[in-house]
């Protein structure tokens, strides 16, 4: 396997490097910023003096419905800098300005279906790593890191400022963003920057630079004149306090646990920056939502850790988070070396305590790295250990780059692992007509004790993503049967895979709907041991729509499975029994479709249905939702989930139930309960956080968990266990 990994490395690079590497053309927009010794008043109204000597720009176009016609609303930004903060202003002329829509509230939540205004830094100008800052009319902040170039992660938190506020002729956002919120070459004057402005209720988006109607490093403008940039000594200090009183209702027993825990950031340089944990606390992360898993693989859920979150783009592998046109879930993940949501979680999910941690990431000329270090504690039969990650890559050609990775250890047991990677990514987003190419191509050797057979695997990928017409991407991959990621994530091994797609978009001018798809999608997996059949779907989108943010569309598919060993689809509770498909190869068909409302209404909904057959019987399975906001200050967002299933070895229905209810106060504090139920697992669970920010940086919550179980499948639920949880964090900044 190594000769043909290396042989398809070489292949696919020395491609896409000469017959792809042509760019459009296209003119560079650049702007002049403006140094200040006076800082203006981060109020939402650009009233201050300073602000007529800002650079500034105007030239805004829309993006969406049709890339490069007139925007149909003024935008003027303003930008001027100090020695320790970027300003930027902006004034967003509308001419109905009551039909604004500000529907968002609470501080962290996704403002994308409110009108909203949003700045892209490329600090290093590299055009491949960046920052995205966003905010809409009631000041809520929200900001991400790009991975993979064109990929966004808003699970990052960053500490900056901001104010919005709405006028008689549309409104305005005031940002002040610290340089020590940001890495970046004090080198440098010159930085990529972008702006985006979204009108909700018709859902135009504008922008200042734009290519195949996206926005991200790689299409970006430049500002100029970003001199003297101070950071301090480049010191975060985050000390966090917790008391939680936790419940066990099997033993009635009540335990009170109060843990301080301390996390610091250095800058040693601008661009590289060392983190160190200590008793590291998740107490107030977010829960997951729940899913019904129908497949024999494994889910896979994002991380929302804020200490793995911090410059995670740098840890990216080749493409494996890269989603195809064909949304194939946890299968676009399969493979990945590092996923750090496996750092402080048992084999069973149990949580493991990590009693230290360090990190140093950053970028050094063409250079990127990082490294991670952690030392997770012991568990019952699972023993302390100590895990390791180094990536190393570089930029190559124009928006390219080759990398290198390790990993050392197994969070989940007692053995030894090691893993080595290379990868080679390309992009190329100045294709002409519109035209953007990306491909990867990536080689990965694990070494676990006891497993001596094939521990290889590689893989290569190419997407073409046009404005219009036809946009594709295709995928190959081998996993040996004794791969083994013990820091990474593979949900199947052993296998041969190719995937690909076909889509093509009518954007038509005049008509009530803004674009028209659909195309062909192709998977299949076969066993590397014998060739077998694993799995197979063909699946033809006949057509989908979408205008204003109202989408629908409809599929039909082919699966076809194979198993080699019996498979329980269903553990039932008691009294009900279990499920199990006996080996054989299983063909089947099924149509779906899928229809939603935009969510910059007060009330929207969405539903789905798919019938058709299922292995050697049939399913049916609906899922109908809604969200109401009545007002900025209340929202309620409920989802039920059904699968009906009739087989030969017996019958079930699968129900997720989640009802998420926000109370919003103000935008500083927020009350947000989620319930969920499914009756495959039997457990009602309750999330309960009460969140205050009195300042980016600063935050306290109150975190209650409580789960309760239908053992019989009654519903006579039972309380499991509970806890209470009281935390407060403070950032010092040096």
């Amino acid at each position: 396997m190594i000769h043909r990994g290396v042989v398809c490395v070489f292949l696919l690079a020395g491609f896409l490097a000469t017959a792809l590497a042509q760019p459009a053309g296209d003119t560079e927009k650049s702007v002049q910023i403006v140094r200040t010794d006076t800082a203006p008043v981060i109020d939402g109204v650009l009233d201050e003096e300073v602000w007529t000597r800002a650079g500034s720009l105007d030239d805004f176009h829309e993006i969406q419905p049709i890339e490069y016609d007139p925007a149909a609303e003024l935008t003027q930004v303003f930008l001027l800098h100090d020695s320790e903060n970027l300003y930027i202003g902006a004034k967003l002329m509308d001419s109905q300005p009551d039909e604004i829509v500000s529907q968002i509230l609470r501080q962290g939540s996704n403002v994308n279906d409110d009108d909203y205004f949003s700045v892209i830094l490329d600090p290093f100008f590299d055009r491949r790593n960046g920052y995205l800052f966003r905010l809409n009319p009631n000041g809520v902040r929200e900001e991400a890191l790009y991975k993979n170039t064109t990929q966004t992660n808003f699970d990052w938190v960053g500490i900056w400022q901001a104010r919005a506020s709405v006028q008689e002729d549309g409104w305005v956002a005031e940002m002040v963003i610290p340089f020590k919120t940001l890495s970046f070459d004090p080198e440098n004057d010159t930085w990529g920057i972008n702006f985006t402005r979204e009108i909700a209720r018709t859902r135009e988006r504008m922008g200042w630079v734009s290519r195949t109607r996206s926005q991200n490093p790689s299409v970006a403008g430049t500002v100029v004149g970003l001199e003297g940039l101070e950071q301090g000594m480049g010191l975060d200090v985050v000390p966090s306090l917790s008391a939680t009183e936790s419940k066990d209702f099997d033993v009635d027993g009540n335990v009170t646990d109060t843990e301080p825990s301390l996390d610091v950031f250095y800058k040693f340089t601008p661009a590289m920056t060392g983190v160190l944990t200590l008793n590291t606390d998740f107490s107030a992360t977010e829960v997951d939502d729940r899913q019904v898993n129908l497949t024999r693989f494994s889910l896979f859920f994002p991380e929302k850790r804020d200490f793995f979150l911090q410059d995670a783009d740098i840890f990216e592998f080749g493409a494996l988070s890269s989603r195809g046109f064909g949304g194939f879930g946890a299968a676009d993940q399969n493979g990945r070396p590092f996923f750090s949501r496996k750092i402080g979680l048992g084999a069973s999910r149990t949580p493991v305590d990590i009693n230290a941690g360090a990190k140093l990431t950053g970028r050094v000329g063409r250079w990127n790295l990082g490294v991670l270090d952690i030392e997770q504690d012991a568990l019952g039969d699972l023993d302390a250990t100590n895990l390791f990650v180094g990536r190393v890559s570089a930029n190559v050609l124009e928006e390219s780059n080759v990398g290198f990775i390790v990993t050392d250890g197994d969070p989940q047991s007692n053995l030894d692992n090691t893993l080595m990677g290379v990868d080679f990514r390309y992009l190329n987003t100045r294709l002409p007509n519109g035209r953007s190419a990306e491909g990867d191509v990536w080689y990965q050797n694990s070494d676990t004790p006891g497993l001596v057979g094939d521990d290889e695997a590689f893989g290569l990928g190419l997407r073409i993503r046009s404005p219009d017409k036809f946009s594709g991407d295709f995928k190959y991959v081998e996993m040996g049967d004794d791969f083994n990621p013990a820091l990474g994530f593979a949900n199947r091994v052993g296998i041969r895979e190719v995937r690909g797609n076909l889509n093509y978009t009518y954007r038509p001018r005049g008509k009530w709907y803004r674009a028209i798809f659909g195309g062909p999608t192709f998977q299949r997996s076969e066993r590397l041991l014998d060739g077998s059949l694993q799995s197979e779907l063909v699946r033809f989108r006949v057509m989908g729509f979408n205008n204003n943010g109202d989408r629908a569309h409809f599929h039909c598919q082919r699966e076809r499975e194979g198993l080699i060993t019996p498979f329980t689809i269903y553990s039932a509770q008691d009294p009900e029994p279990e499920v199990v498909i006996q080996p054989g190869l299983y063909e089947f068909d099924s149509c779906r479709i899928n229809g939603e409302t935009g969510n910059q209404r007060r009330f929207s909904g969405s539903l789905s249905y798919e019938t058709g057959d299922f292995y050697n019987g049939e399913r049916r399975s609906y899922a109908p939702g809604f969200i109401w906001r009545p007002s900025e200050h209340f929202a309620l967002d409920v989802t039920y989930q059904v699968d009906d299933v009739v087989l030969p070895e017996g019958s079930f229905t699968t129900r997720l139930t989640r009802l998420r209810s926000e109370l919003v106060f103000s935008s500083t504090l927020s009350w947000v309960n989620l319930v969920q139920w499914d009756n495959d697992s039997g457990v009602l669970g309750i999330n309960s956080r009460l969140h205050w920010i009195p300042q980016a940086g600063r935050e306290v919550y109150l975190v209650l968990n409580h789960n309760l179980e239908d053992l019989h499948g009654n519903r006579e639920f039972h309380s499991m266990g509970a806890d209470l949880t009281a935390k407060v964090n403070y950032t010092f900044r040096f």
